[in-house]
Protein backbone atom coordinates (compact mmCIF):
# COMPACT_ATOMS: atom_id res chain seq x y z
CA UNK A 1 0.00 0.00 0.00
CA UNK A 2 1.06 3.11 -0.84
CA UNK A 3 0.58 5.98 1.75
CA UNK A 4 -0.96 9.77 0.04
CA UNK A 5 1.20 12.01 2.78
CA UNK A 6 4.28 12.03 5.46
CA UNK A 7 4.71 13.14 8.59
CA UNK A 8 8.89 14.18 9.49
CA UNK A 9 8.08 15.12 13.11
CA UNK A 10 5.44 13.41 15.65
CA UNK A 11 5.29 15.51 18.58
CA UNK A 12 1.67 16.70 19.51
CA UNK A 13 1.18 18.78 16.58
CA UNK A 14 2.94 16.33 13.93
CA UNK A 15 0.77 13.20 15.47
CA UNK A 16 -2.22 15.42 15.76
CA UNK A 17 -2.24 16.49 12.06
CA UNK A 18 -1.45 12.80 11.24
CA UNK A 19 -4.73 11.67 13.45
CA UNK A 20 -6.95 14.12 11.56
CA UNK A 21 -5.33 13.28 8.27
CA UNK A 22 -6.40 9.81 8.53
CA UNK A 23 -9.48 10.26 9.82
CA UNK A 24 -10.16 12.65 6.92
CA UNK A 25 -9.44 9.51 4.40
CA UNK A 26 -5.59 9.89 3.99
CA UNK A 27 -3.54 7.23 5.20
CA UNK A 28 0.01 8.70 6.84
CA UNK A 29 3.31 7.49 7.25
CA UNK A 30 5.30 8.45 10.09
CA UNK A 31 8.70 9.49 10.78
CA UNK A 32 10.76 10.58 13.95
CA UNK A 33 14.52 10.61 15.09
CA UNK A 34 13.32 9.54 18.10
CA UNK A 35 12.10 6.05 17.45
CA UNK A 36 10.69 6.11 21.34
CA UNK A 37 8.27 8.46 19.65
CA UNK A 38 7.15 6.94 16.55
CA UNK A 39 6.52 3.56 18.66
CA UNK A 40 4.52 5.43 21.14
CA UNK A 41 2.19 7.04 18.83
CA UNK A 42 1.83 4.08 16.85
CA UNK A 43 0.91 2.01 19.89
CA UNK A 44 -0.86 4.68 21.05
CA UNK A 45 -3.82 7.18 19.37
CA UNK A 46 -2.90 6.00 16.02
CA UNK A 47 -3.28 2.14 16.98
CA UNK A 48 -5.70 0.83 14.55
CA UNK A 49 -5.66 3.19 12.40
CA UNK A 50 -4.23 3.77 8.37
CA UNK A 51 -0.87 5.09 9.75
CA UNK A 52 2.79 3.62 9.97
CA UNK A 53 5.87 4.48 10.82
CA UNK A 54 9.67 4.11 9.55
CA UNK A 55 12.82 4.19 10.78
CA UNK A 56 14.05 6.00 8.50
CA UNK A 57 13.88 8.87 5.82
CA UNK A 58 14.75 5.93 2.85
CA UNK A 59 11.83 3.93 4.08
CA UNK A 60 9.71 6.89 4.24
CA UNK A 61 10.11 7.54 0.25
CA UNK A 62 9.27 3.72 -0.14
CA UNK A 63 5.77 3.86 1.19
CA UNK A 64 4.58 7.10 0.03
CA UNK A 65 2.33 7.81 -3.13
CA UNK A 66 4.03 9.99 -5.42
CA UNK A 67 4.89 12.51 -6.33
CA UNK A 68 5.93 12.35 -2.64
CA UNK A 69 4.79 14.58 -0.23
CA UNK A 70 6.24 14.79 3.59
CA UNK A 71 4.94 17.47 5.93
CA UNK A 72 7.78 18.61 8.36
CA UNK A 73 6.12 19.24 11.76
CA UNK A 74 9.79 20.05 13.22
CA UNK A 75 10.79 23.26 15.34
CA UNK A 76 11.69 26.40 13.25
CA UNK A 77 15.13 27.24 12.53
CA UNK A 78 18.05 25.00 12.06
CA UNK A 79 15.77 21.48 12.76
CA UNK A 80 14.32 22.26 9.28
CA UNK A 81 17.40 22.95 7.50
CA UNK A 82 18.78 19.62 9.30
CA UNK A 83 15.29 17.68 7.94
CA UNK A 84 15.46 18.69 4.55
CA UNK A 85 19.48 17.50 4.21
CA UNK A 86 18.52 14.08 5.75
CA UNK A 87 15.50 14.29 3.09
CA UNK A 88 16.92 15.73 0.17
CA UNK A 89 18.99 12.75 -1.09
CA UNK A 90 15.96 10.75 -1.12
CA UNK A 91 13.87 12.61 -3.31
CA UNK A 92 12.81 12.63 -6.53
CA UNK A 93 11.91 15.52 -9.16
CA UNK A 94 8.45 16.88 -8.63
CA UNK A 95 8.48 15.48 -4.92
CA UNK A 96 7.01 17.93 -2.36
CA UNK A 97 8.36 19.13 0.93
CA UNK A 98 6.33 20.85 3.19
CA UNK A 99 7.30 22.98 6.05
CA UNK A 100 4.31 23.09 8.96
CA UNK A 101 6.00 25.35 11.96
CA UNK A 102 6.68 28.50 12.61
CA UNK A 103 9.31 29.31 10.32
CA UNK A 104 10.91 32.99 9.17
CA UNK A 105 9.15 33.74 6.21
CA UNK A 106 12.74 34.81 5.06
CA UNK A 107 13.90 31.37 5.73
CA UNK A 108 11.12 29.68 3.76
CA UNK A 109 11.89 32.49 0.75
CA UNK A 110 15.41 30.76 0.72
CA UNK A 111 14.26 27.34 1.03
CA UNK A 112 12.00 27.55 -1.51
CA UNK A 113 14.35 28.83 -4.67
CA UNK A 114 16.94 26.28 -3.65
CA UNK A 115 14.84 23.48 -3.86
CA UNK A 116 12.94 24.77 -6.38
CA UNK A 117 16.31 24.75 -8.57
CA UNK A 118 17.20 21.35 -7.57
CA UNK A 119 13.68 20.41 -9.53
CA UNK A 120 11.84 19.64 -6.18
CA UNK A 121 8.55 21.63 -4.78
CA UNK A 122 8.73 23.41 -1.33
CA UNK A 123 5.51 24.66 0.71
CA UNK A 124 6.07 26.98 4.01
CA UNK A 125 2.52 26.83 5.24
CA UNK A 126 1.05 28.42 8.12
CA UNK A 127 -0.81 26.11 10.60
CA UNK A 128 -2.96 27.99 13.42
CA UNK A 129 -5.08 26.45 15.80
CA UNK A 130 -3.04 24.80 18.86
CA UNK A 131 -3.10 21.01 19.45
CA UNK A 132 -6.57 21.04 19.06
CA UNK A 133 -6.77 22.66 15.88
CA UNK A 134 -4.24 20.75 14.34
CA UNK A 135 -6.70 17.56 15.60
CA UNK A 136 -9.97 18.48 14.81
CA UNK A 137 -9.39 21.69 11.97
CA UNK A 138 -6.68 24.32 11.54
CA UNK A 139 -6.25 27.04 9.66
CA UNK A 140 -3.92 26.67 6.95
CA UNK A 141 -1.36 29.43 5.15
CA UNK A 142 0.20 27.58 2.26
CA UNK A 143 2.53 29.00 0.49
CA UNK A 144 5.32 28.01 -2.60
CA UNK A 145 4.80 26.75 -6.36
CA UNK A 146 1.22 27.08 -7.59
CA UNK A 147 1.42 23.15 -8.58
CA UNK A 148 2.39 21.75 -5.43
CA UNK A 149 -0.59 23.90 -3.86
CA UNK A 150 -2.61 21.89 -6.53
CA UNK A 151 -1.18 18.58 -5.42
CA UNK A 152 -1.72 19.07 -2.07
CA UNK A 153 -4.63 20.65 -1.65
CA UNK A 154 -7.06 17.85 -1.41
CA UNK A 155 -5.91 17.19 1.77
CA UNK A 156 -5.50 20.59 3.21
CA UNK A 157 -9.01 20.82 2.22
CA UNK A 158 -10.22 18.18 4.11
CA UNK A 159 -8.78 18.85 7.44
CA UNK A 160 -8.84 22.74 7.85
CA UNK A 161 -11.24 24.36 10.02
CA UNK A 162 -14.47 24.70 8.27
CA UNK A 163 -16.37 28.22 8.42
CA UNK A 164 -20.57 28.75 9.13
CA UNK A 165 -20.84 28.37 6.01
CA UNK A 166 -19.26 25.01 5.19
CA UNK A 167 -15.76 26.75 3.89
CA UNK A 168 -12.58 25.10 4.36
CA UNK A 169 -10.23 27.05 5.97
CA UNK A 170 -7.15 27.09 3.98
CA UNK A 171 -6.42 28.79 0.59
CA UNK A 172 -3.16 29.54 -1.70
CA UNK A 173 -1.55 32.39 -0.15
CA UNK A 174 1.35 32.75 -3.27
CA UNK A 175 4.46 31.96 -4.16
CA UNK A 176 8.03 31.26 -2.11
CA UNK A 177 7.47 32.77 1.58
CA UNK A 178 3.43 34.40 1.33
CA UNK A 179 2.42 31.41 3.56
CA UNK A 180 4.70 32.06 6.61
CA UNK A 181 4.48 35.67 5.88
CA UNK A 182 0.42 35.69 6.71
CA UNK A 183 0.75 33.36 9.52
CA UNK A 184 3.87 35.49 11.54
CA UNK A 185 1.14 38.84 10.84
CA UNK A 186 -1.51 36.57 12.34
CA UNK A 187 0.36 35.54 15.20
CA UNK A 188 1.26 39.96 15.17
CA UNK A 189 -2.53 40.26 15.09
CA UNK A 190 -2.85 37.90 17.89
CA UNK A 191 -0.02 39.10 20.16
CA UNK A 192 -1.69 42.96 19.72
CA UNK A 193 -5.83 41.09 20.78
CA UNK A 194 -4.28 39.44 23.84
CA UNK A 195 -2.87 42.32 25.23
CA UNK A 196 -5.53 44.56 24.47
CA UNK A 197 -7.63 42.13 26.41
CA UNK A 198 -5.08 42.00 29.34
CA UNK A 199 -5.04 45.28 29.82
CA UNK A 200 -8.78 46.08 29.36
CA UNK A 201 -8.73 42.92 32.34
CA UNK A 202 -5.83 45.11 34.08
CA UNK A 203 -8.17 48.13 33.98
CA UNK A 204 -11.46 46.41 35.83
CA UNK A 205 -9.60 43.97 38.23
CA UNK A 206 -6.90 46.69 39.64
CA UNK A 207 -8.94 49.87 38.68
CA UNK A 208 -12.45 48.46 39.90
CA UNK A 209 -11.44 45.69 41.88
CA UNK A 210 -13.46 43.26 39.92
CA UNK A 211 -13.00 39.63 41.23
CA UNK A 212 -12.44 36.81 39.08
CA UNK A 213 -16.33 35.43 39.08
CA UNK A 214 -17.43 38.99 38.22
CA UNK A 215 -14.73 39.10 34.64
CA UNK A 216 -16.00 35.46 33.85
CA UNK A 217 -19.39 36.92 33.75
CA UNK A 218 -18.58 40.24 31.99
CA UNK A 219 -16.22 38.46 29.54
CA UNK A 220 -19.26 35.63 28.77
CA UNK A 221 -21.26 38.88 28.58
CA UNK A 222 -18.86 40.13 26.03
CA UNK A 223 -18.40 36.98 23.98
CA UNK A 224 -22.15 37.01 22.92
CA UNK A 225 -22.02 40.10 21.41
CA UNK A 226 -19.77 41.86 18.85
CA UNK A 227 -16.59 41.02 20.95
CA UNK A 228 -17.73 37.09 20.17
CA UNK A 229 -14.20 35.61 19.61
CA UNK A 230 -12.00 32.75 20.53
CA UNK A 231 -9.82 34.87 22.90
CA UNK A 232 -13.09 35.99 24.70
CA UNK A 233 -13.99 32.87 24.98
CA UNK A 234 -10.92 31.14 26.83
CA UNK A 235 -10.41 34.44 28.68
CA UNK A 236 -13.89 33.78 30.43
CA UNK A 237 -13.18 30.01 30.90
CA UNK A 238 -9.62 31.37 32.31
CA UNK A 239 -11.65 33.74 34.87
CA UNK A 240 -13.66 30.60 36.21
CA UNK A 241 -10.64 28.44 36.90
CA UNK A 242 -10.15 27.81 40.21
CA UNK A 243 -6.56 26.00 42.18
CA UNK A 244 -7.16 23.00 43.21
CA UNK A 245 -4.90 23.41 46.27
CA UNK A 246 -5.93 27.08 47.31
CA UNK A 247 -9.13 27.55 46.42
CA UNK A 248 -8.17 30.98 44.69
CA UNK A 249 -8.67 31.88 41.03
CA UNK A 250 -5.75 30.30 39.60
CA UNK A 251 -5.09 33.47 37.00
CA UNK A 252 -4.05 35.51 40.17
CA UNK A 253 -1.30 32.90 41.39
CA UNK A 254 0.20 33.16 37.95
CA UNK A 255 3.54 34.97 37.29
CA UNK A 256 3.00 38.02 35.29
CA UNK A 257 5.74 37.31 32.96
CA UNK A 258 4.76 36.86 29.59
CA UNK A 259 7.05 34.49 27.21
CA UNK A 260 7.40 34.37 23.60
CA UNK A 261 8.49 32.75 20.93
CA UNK A 262 9.77 35.15 17.92
CA UNK A 263 6.67 35.93 15.90
CA UNK A 264 5.33 38.76 17.27
CA UNK A 265 8.98 40.06 17.40
CA UNK A 266 9.52 39.17 13.27
CA UNK A 267 6.20 40.79 12.40
CA UNK A 268 7.19 44.44 14.43
CA UNK A 269 10.89 43.82 12.60
CA UNK A 270 9.49 43.21 8.84
CA UNK A 271 6.87 46.06 9.53
CA UNK A 272 9.88 48.30 9.92
CA UNK A 273 11.41 47.19 6.80
CA UNK A 274 8.50 47.24 4.71
CA UNK A 275 7.50 50.58 6.27
CA UNK A 276 4.48 49.58 8.08
CA UNK A 277 2.79 51.20 10.87
CA UNK A 278 1.64 48.61 13.25
CA UNK A 279 1.82 50.40 16.63
CA UNK A 280 -0.50 48.16 18.76
CA UNK A 281 1.18 45.51 17.78
CA UNK A 282 4.64 46.96 18.23
CA UNK A 283 3.09 47.76 22.09
CA UNK A 284 2.48 44.00 22.15
CA UNK A 285 5.64 42.72 22.15
CA UNK A 286 6.84 45.66 24.51
CA UNK A 287 4.77 44.91 26.57
CA UNK A 288 5.89 40.90 26.66
CA UNK A 289 9.40 42.31 27.34
CA UNK A 290 8.75 44.90 30.00
CA UNK A 291 6.75 41.94 32.04
CA UNK A 292 9.91 39.76 31.31
CA UNK A 293 11.81 42.55 34.06
CA UNK A 294 9.69 40.97 37.18
CA UNK A 295 12.28 42.01 39.71
CA UNK A 296 13.42 45.55 38.22
CA UNK A 297 9.48 46.28 38.53
CA UNK A 298 9.25 44.76 41.86
CA UNK A 299 12.30 47.12 43.36
CA UNK A 300 10.71 49.93 40.73
CA UNK A 301 7.44 49.66 42.44
CA UNK A 302 8.56 50.40 45.95
CA UNK A 303 10.65 53.14 45.08
CA UNK A 304 8.52 55.07 42.39
CA UNK A 305 5.72 56.94 43.01
CA UNK A 306 2.70 57.14 41.13
CA UNK A 307 -1.30 57.26 41.43
CA UNK A 308 -3.62 55.43 43.46
CA UNK A 309 -4.50 52.62 40.80
CA UNK A 310 -8.59 53.03 41.80
CA UNK A 311 -11.36 53.70 39.69
CA UNK A 312 -13.99 55.77 41.66
CA UNK A 313 -16.44 56.90 39.56
CA UNK A 314 -19.71 54.43 38.38
CA UNK A 315 -18.70 51.45 38.19
CA UNK A 316 -21.31 50.50 35.40
CA UNK A 317 -19.82 53.56 32.97
CA UNK A 318 -16.14 52.09 32.84
CA UNK A 319 -17.25 48.52 32.46
CA UNK A 320 -19.45 49.52 29.13
CA UNK A 321 -16.42 51.72 27.78
CA UNK A 322 -14.40 49.03 28.37
CA UNK A 323 -16.44 46.71 26.52
CA UNK A 324 -16.09 49.70 23.57
CA UNK A 325 -12.66 50.70 23.69
CA UNK A 326 -11.50 47.19 23.62
CA UNK A 327 -13.88 46.48 20.42
CA UNK A 328 -12.25 49.77 18.87
CA UNK A 329 -8.63 48.86 19.67
CA UNK A 330 -9.47 45.48 17.52
CA UNK A 331 -10.30 47.39 14.90
CA UNK A 332 -7.24 49.09 14.33
CA UNK A 333 -5.35 46.39 15.41
CA UNK A 334 -6.77 44.25 12.47
CA UNK A 335 -6.34 47.69 10.10
CA UNK A 336 -2.54 47.74 11.44
CA UNK A 337 -2.06 43.84 10.11
CA UNK A 338 -3.82 44.00 7.02
CA UNK A 339 -2.21 47.09 6.01
CA UNK A 340 0.87 45.53 6.70
CA UNK A 341 0.55 42.68 4.64
CA UNK A 342 -0.89 44.90 1.53
CA UNK A 343 2.50 46.63 1.81
CA UNK A 344 4.64 43.67 2.38
CA UNK A 345 2.51 41.73 -0.49
CA UNK A 346 3.29 44.83 -2.83
CA UNK A 347 7.62 44.58 -1.72
CA UNK A 348 7.48 40.46 -2.20
CA UNK A 349 5.60 40.14 -4.87
CA UNK A 350 3.05 37.92 -3.10
CA UNK A 351 -0.24 39.09 -4.42
CA UNK A 352 -2.05 38.91 -1.22
CA UNK A 353 -6.13 38.33 -1.22
CA UNK A 354 -7.03 40.79 1.68
CA UNK A 355 -10.78 39.34 1.85
CA UNK A 356 -9.53 35.87 1.33
CA UNK A 357 -7.26 36.28 4.29
CA UNK A 358 -9.95 37.22 6.19
CA UNK A 359 -12.11 34.28 5.02
CA UNK A 360 -9.59 31.42 6.24
CA UNK A 361 -9.50 33.38 10.14
CA UNK A 362 -12.85 33.03 11.01
CA UNK A 363 -12.33 29.49 12.22
CA UNK A 364 -9.75 27.17 13.35
CA UNK A 365 -7.01 29.88 14.09
CA UNK A 366 -6.21 31.95 17.52
CA UNK A 367 -7.78 34.85 16.23
CA UNK A 368 -11.04 33.60 15.28
CA UNK A 369 -13.83 36.21 15.79
CA UNK A 370 -17.07 37.06 14.16
CA UNK A 371 -15.39 40.28 13.43
CA UNK A 372 -13.63 38.34 10.33
CA UNK A 373 -16.61 38.20 8.87
CA UNK A 374 -17.46 41.71 8.30
CA UNK A 375 -13.50 42.43 7.70
CA UNK A 376 -14.15 39.58 4.78
CA UNK A 377 -17.10 41.65 3.83
CA UNK A 378 -15.41 45.20 3.74
CA UNK A 379 -12.66 43.35 1.32
CA UNK A 380 -15.63 42.11 -0.90
CA UNK A 381 -17.55 45.28 -1.00
CA UNK A 382 -13.89 47.25 -2.30
CA UNK A 383 -10.73 44.54 -2.99
CA UNK A 384 -8.39 47.56 -3.56
CA UNK A 385 -9.44 48.94 0.09
CA UNK A 386 -6.13 49.76 1.36
CA UNK A 387 -7.07 50.37 5.09
CA UNK A 388 -9.82 48.57 7.12
CA UNK A 389 -10.50 52.49 8.79
CA UNK A 390 -12.18 53.22 5.51
CA UNK A 391 -14.39 51.13 5.16
CA UNK A 392 -17.61 53.30 6.07
CA UNK A 393 -18.87 50.14 8.67
CA UNK A 394 -15.52 50.15 10.36
CA UNK A 395 -15.15 54.03 9.88
CA UNK A 396 -18.52 54.50 11.29
CA UNK A 397 -17.85 51.35 14.13
CA UNK A 398 -15.20 53.17 15.83
CA UNK A 399 -16.29 56.68 15.49
CA UNK A 400 -19.11 56.32 17.42
CA UNK A 401 -17.14 54.42 19.93
CA UNK A 402 -13.99 56.82 20.53
CA UNK A 403 -15.73 59.07 23.38
CA UNK A 404 -15.66 55.78 25.56
CA UNK A 405 -12.43 54.70 24.21
CA UNK A 406 -10.81 58.35 25.20
CA UNK A 407 -12.64 57.36 28.22
CA UNK A 408 -10.73 54.18 29.32
CA UNK A 409 -7.64 55.92 28.10
CA UNK A 410 -7.64 58.96 30.16
CA UNK A 411 -9.05 56.99 33.28
CA UNK A 412 -6.17 54.59 33.27
CA UNK A 413 -3.64 57.35 32.59
CA UNK A 414 -4.87 59.44 35.26
CA UNK A 415 -4.88 55.72 38.05
CA UNK A 416 -1.37 54.81 36.25
CA UNK A 417 -2.53 51.83 35.19
CA UNK A 418 -0.24 51.06 31.95
CA UNK A 419 -2.52 50.87 28.71
CA UNK A 420 0.49 50.26 25.95
CA UNK A 421 -1.64 48.62 23.42
CA UNK A 422 -5.00 50.44 23.95
CA UNK A 423 -3.14 53.79 23.72
CA UNK A 424 -1.04 52.89 20.38
CA UNK A 425 -4.04 52.42 18.97
CA UNK A 426 -5.98 55.48 19.99
CA UNK A 427 -3.03 57.21 19.15
CA UNK A 428 -2.69 55.19 15.34
CA UNK A 429 -6.74 56.09 14.54
CA UNK A 430 -6.14 59.81 15.94
CA UNK A 431 -2.72 59.66 13.27
CA UNK A 432 -4.03 58.17 10.72
CA UNK A 433 -7.40 60.64 10.47
CA UNK A 434 -5.25 63.68 10.53
CA UNK A 435 -4.44 65.65 7.80
CA UNK A 436 -1.13 67.57 9.32
CA UNK A 437 1.29 66.00 11.57
CA UNK A 438 4.26 67.13 13.08
CA UNK A 439 6.36 65.85 10.87
CA UNK A 440 6.97 69.14 9.40
CA UNK A 441 8.82 70.16 12.02
CA UNK A 442 11.09 66.84 12.20
CA UNK A 443 12.24 67.63 8.48
CA UNK A 444 13.26 71.06 9.60
CA UNK A 445 15.27 69.69 12.71
CA UNK A 446 16.67 67.01 9.80
CA UNK A 447 17.57 69.94 7.51
CA UNK A 448 19.25 72.30 10.12
CA UNK A 449 21.37 69.32 11.93
CA UNK A 450 22.03 67.23 8.95
CA UNK A 451 20.79 69.26 5.43
CA UNK A 452 18.78 66.48 4.76
CA UNK A 453 16.41 68.87 3.00
CA UNK A 454 12.96 69.11 2.96
CA UNK A 455 9.79 69.51 0.56
CA UNK A 456 7.06 72.56 0.65
CA UNK A 457 3.04 72.62 0.76
CA UNK A 458 3.52 75.26 -1.54
CA UNK A 459 6.08 74.59 -4.16
CA UNK A 460 7.58 71.20 -5.77
CA UNK A 461 11.18 70.62 -5.53
CA UNK A 462 13.82 69.80 -2.64
CA UNK A 463 14.75 72.69 -0.25
CA UNK A 464 17.45 73.42 2.11
CA UNK A 465 17.77 76.45 4.55
CA UNK A 466 20.87 77.94 6.53
CA UNK A 467 18.93 78.09 9.77
CA UNK A 468 21.69 80.31 11.61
Amino acid sequence: MKYKIGIVGLGVMGHNLALNMERNGFPVAGYDLDAAKTKSFLEGPAAGKNITGVDSPAALMEVLEKPRRILLMVPAGAPVDSAIAQLKTHLEAGDILMDGGNSFFQDTERRNKALEAEGFNFIGTGVSGGEEGALWGPAIMPGGQKEAWEATAPIFRAIAAKAEDGEPCVAYMGPRGAGHYVKMVHNGIEYGDMQLIAETYDVLHRGLGLSAKELHEIFVEWNEGELKSYLIEITADIFKKMDDETGRPLVDLILDEAQQKGTGKWTSQTALDVGAPIPTINAAVESRILSSLKSQRVTASRIIRGPKSEYTGERALLIEAAKQALYASKITSYAQGLGLLKIASDEYKYDLKMGEIAKIWRAGCIIRADLLGDIMEAYRRNPNLVNLLLDDAFRRAVESRQEAWRFVVQTAVGIGIPVLALSASLAYFDAYRSERLPANLTQAQRDYFGAHTYRRIDREGAFHTEWQ
